[in-house]
């Protein structure tokens, strides 16, 4: 089985009944061994199914996953479902004493056959997701952040194959998701983990995944490098879903010189700057959404509005009139 795929899913389907279509339908996925794999799309379209499906949490109703080559065995064949050597940590962190020390909510997971092992094993994981520091303290006092990281810990105490991720981040705060998914990425490189995770946000999958799959009403409508898809995205479901992008008809369009052949054109915030051009200021500044750094500049004409994205901070005001260069463009 040496030459067998890592993780994939062979066709499978799994539906729920509904007057909307829930669940996956013939999706067939490749899980790349030692890279980071985000399933991506809107609410409702499959990804928390299909993650489950590939851990074992649910049984398809057609297809087989399997691992390594052999078969993933579902709930209804396995006592406690999921795979062994796989461990799934979600947004929910009710799985931690919360009146036990951090270092014992990770140690417990260990046997006690060898104890300097353990010792060092539990040691290794703290400073690997950089809570050391918190080793002594009750999992009770730990903001949202903090839980999320030694849920994460317990998991690669048992030193699985393959870690998924459903919504891991939602409950940590902006400042310190950097940084958690930093200590992610560096766990895979230092350890050969295989990582899988399932996220709504495009700004986590665009800086932590080496590979996108892109669901729509449970089937998958492209894949590919983060890069790629946001730079040439097949679909327009795709270039919404990362980022958020200008959509305009073919006929508005127009009215700024592009001669679009299909439906819709879509216009990234950074692919247009407002200018001081003499001669044409043809835009009004309706809005500036303040971003540090730059801001986002809320632009418009009759009845389009464009988002703009302006690297001077300060250097417009609500009101001003301004004209808008664009400098590139998709069709859909």
């Amino acid at each position: 089985m040496t030459n067998a795929p890592f993780l994939q899913a062979l066709s499978v389907t799994k539906t729920y009944p509904g007057e909307r279509m829930a669940g996956v339908k013939g999706v067939s996925v490749d899980i790349k061994h030692q890279r980071v794999t985000a399933i991506i799309g809107e609410s409702g379209s499959g990804k928390s199914t299909l993650l489950k499906m590939l851990y074992g949490l649910l049984s398809p109703e057609e297809g087989r996953v399997e691992f390594k080559g052999e078969r993933v065995w579902g709930p209804e064949e396995k006592l406690i479902p999921g795979h062994d050597a796989m461990k799934m940590v979600t947004q929910d962190t009710d799985g931690l004493n919360l009146y036990a020390k951090v270092w014992d909510n990770v140690a417990v997971l260990m046997p006690n056959t060898d104890i300097k092992d353990k010792h060092d094993r539990t040691t290794q994981v703290l400073k690997q997701l950089n809570i050391l520091h918190l080793a002594d303290r009750q999992a009770f006092y730990l903001s949202g952040g903090e839980k999320q990281r030694v849920a994460i810990a317990r998991a690669l105490a048992t030193r699985p194959e393959v870690l998924l991720l459903d919504e891991p981040f939602n409950q940590v705060d902006t400042s310190f998701r950097e940084g958690l998914q930093q200590d992610i990425r560096q766990v895979v490189h230092d350890t050969g983990l295989t990582v899988i995770m399932v996220s709504h946000d495009p700004a986590e999958v665009l800086s932590m995944a080496d590979e996108l799959i892109v669901l729509k009403d449970g089937q998958i409508i492209e894949s590919g490098s983060p890069k790629q898809l946001y730079q040439h995205p097949q679909n327009l479901y795709t270039a919404k879903l990362l980022t958020n992008c200008n959509v305009l008809s073919r006929e508005d369009a127009a009215q700024f010189g592009l001669n679009a052949k299909a439906d819709h054109v879509v216009i990234y915030p950074e692919w247009a700057n407002p200018t001081g051009s003499w001669t044409r200021k043809d835009f009004t500044i309706k809005q500036l959404l303040f971003k540090g750094s730059y801001e986002d500049l809320l632009v418009q004409k009759g009845h389009i509005t464009l988002r703009l994205l302006n690297d001077e901070p300060g250097k417009y005001q609500v009101g001003d009139k301004v004209h808008v260069k664009i400098h590139k463009f998709l069709e859909f």
